[in-house]
């Protein structure tokens, strides 16, 4: 009995997972499960074509699978770390994340792809840099805001360093180019920023400024600008620059409100590109129809919207670093959320941006997972503090 009680304890200090976010863990789950039955559904034509994959139709099944496995031992080490150690470490770990951005532009280490230099190569997988600095901008980011905390309302003092730091790793982002990695970032560093107690005029003075900076990268760059004037109207063009967007509408079209059912799409049968990974949406809306985008849809509500509920306890215990951490976290699965869905719907130019969770990539899977985890810490401790407190 004393041996039973004496290894119950020891797992608790190991694994303090007694007590989390339920609803939370139900909406990750149900979309990593989805994830895995949609990339399946949608990579089985494509697999069993490829010589790359030995034409085995289960073989992207398999790779995310292997990716979800690395997932969640990265996210069960995550967990394990206090908050207070991931703020002392996190500007060491922004500047190990531009470190690897650099590293990737460099010939014969980063690996290009559709004229894209975003991975390096590490055997049997390739790593994408751009996926985990995503994570690293939020902790870096709550850091910097919670030490800054009393100079936020100073464009010199409290915005300019952070711009700075930015707009490098911006730079490294458009040399690759992933201007939809860029994208979120800014939109993960603003965010936390505002939170953090940012001046409303000064947010939107940038905020201003940054839609003219994004408008501009998009006129002087000949592809970008190819991708808004598809996006404007697909079928001018359906063969060519609309070819990507009018196949995702079709998928879309063909779902009606129940869909055609699962296996059955036609657009994943090589007529839409990039049907597992980027445009992964189309085909749950084409096999599971308006319902199936409609739960996907909630389900990543309910991630967001806990995100913030676990960030508003934090800070209402003052716990302000872990605050900004848990809403960055929300923020950032979000906003490329939103970004992905608008892309496969026509709502926004096409970006290479995948559905977190759901598409297939190891990178953005994983990174997703240690993301999570570090966000069920959260809770964890200000579930443990305000325990104590009502103690």
């Amino acid at each position: 009995m004393t041996t039973g009680a004496a290894s119950i304890a020891g797992w608790k200090r190991i694994a303090p997972m007694a007590e989390h976010d339920q609803l939370l863990v139900a909406a990750v789950f149900a979309l990593l499960v989805t994830g895995l039955v949609m990339v399946y559904s949608s990579s089985i034509a494509t697999a069993e074509a490829s010589k790359y994959t030995g034409h085995q139709p289960a073989y992207f099944l398999y790779r995310q699978a292997l990716f979800l496995a690395i997932g969640f031992v990265g996210g069960a080490i995550a967990y394990q770390v206090p908050l207070a150690t991931w703020q002392r470490t996190s500007p060491y770990l922004f500047l190990i994340g531009a470190a690897l951005l650099a590293l990737v532009l460099i010939p014969g280490v980063g690996r290009e792809v559709n004229g894209a230099r975003r991975w390096i190569a590490l055997g049997v997988v390739n790593l994408q840099p751009s996926e985990f600095m995503k994570l690293f901008v939020v902790l870096y980011a709550a850091d910097y805001t919670v030490r800054k905390a009393a100079l936020m309302h100073s464009l010199r003092k409290g915005f300019a360093p952070m711009f700075l730091v930015m707009l490098t790793t911006g730079a490294l982002l458009l040399l690759e180019p992933d201007f939809g990695a860029f994208a979120v970032i800014t939109i993960i560093a603003m965010g936390i920023l505002f939170l953090g107690g940012m001046n409303w005029r000064l947010f939107v003075g940038l905020i201003a400024l940054l839609a003219m900076g994004f408008l501009a990268l998009i006129v002087t760059s000949p592809y970008r600008m190819q991708r808004v004037v598809a996006f404007m109207d697909p079928w001018a063009d359906p063969y060519g620059k609309g070819y990507q967007l009018s196949h995702a509408l079709i998928a879309f079209g063909r779902g009606e409100w129940f869909g055609v059912g699962l296996g059955a799409s036609v657009e994943k049968l090589f007529y839409l590109p990039e049907a597992h990974t980027d445009f992964l949406l189309a085909v749950i809306g084409e096999e599971l129809g308006f319902l199936g985008v409609a739960t996907v849809i909630a389900l990543f509500a309910i991630v967001a919207l806990r995100a913030f509920a676990i960030g508003n306890r934090a800070a209402s215990i003052e716990r302000y670093h872990s605050a900004l951490v848990a809403q960055g976290i929300g923020l950032g699965i979000s906003a490329q959320a939103i970004i992905n869905m608008g892309v496969n719907m026509g709502l926004l130019p096409t970006k290479g941006l995948t559905l977190p969770l759901l598409s297939f990539g190891g990178s953005a899977l994983m990174a997703n997972c240690v993301a999570l985890a570090i966000l069920l810490r959260v809770d964890y401790e200000v579930r443990q503090l305000m325990g104590g407190r009502r103690k």
